[in-house]
């Protein structure tokens, strides 16, 4: 019985196959998203590099508006993410979560995240359905 279980702790754990979500289905507060979606536009919200001893670290942050044939959000690129989103890309989001910003809803890749390149998708964008644009606020539901 032993010998089994060392067998096992050997093994790597099996991957998981991706679900893919579409954008509409996001929700704010939800994390471990996959989707793939088109950049539509990138626009540069903050550039700033700070010296810490000798080594210049620069922070850039991008808006972008993504979507797929459901809907569009905005995302939050990164400094290195920033470089891919460009305009007219079809980028997988791997492990993507929902940040709110100011009350409505941003989507973001962190470090536990991926964001790939792909072959440029074949749907059109719902731009009409932005859901950066809908406000949401937090109720605090007191259980009896």
């Amino acid at each position: 019985m032993a010998s089994s279980n060392a067998q096992q702790s050997d093994a790597k754990p099996a991957l998981r196959k991706p679900v893919f979500v579409k954008v509409d289905q996001l929700k704010p507060g939800t994390n471990g998203h996959t989707l793939i979606v088109k950049v539509l536009n990138a626009n540069a919200v903050l550039q700033k590099g700070k010296s810490v001893s000798q080594h210049l670290r620069q922070t850039r942050i991008s808006e972008c508006l993504v979507g797929d044939e459901t809907a569009s959000i905005l995302f939050a690129a990164r400094n290195d993410q920033v470089d891919l989103m460009e305009p007219g890309a079809t980028v997988i989001l791997r492990n993507a979560k929902i940040d709110m910003f100011k009350g409505s809803m941003r989507l973001a890749v962190d470090k536990w995240g991926r964001i790939e390149l792909t072959e440029p998708a074949s749907f059109v964008v719902q731009e009409d359905n932005n859901l950066s644009l809908i406000e949401y606020e937090l109720v605090n539901v007191v259980e009896e």
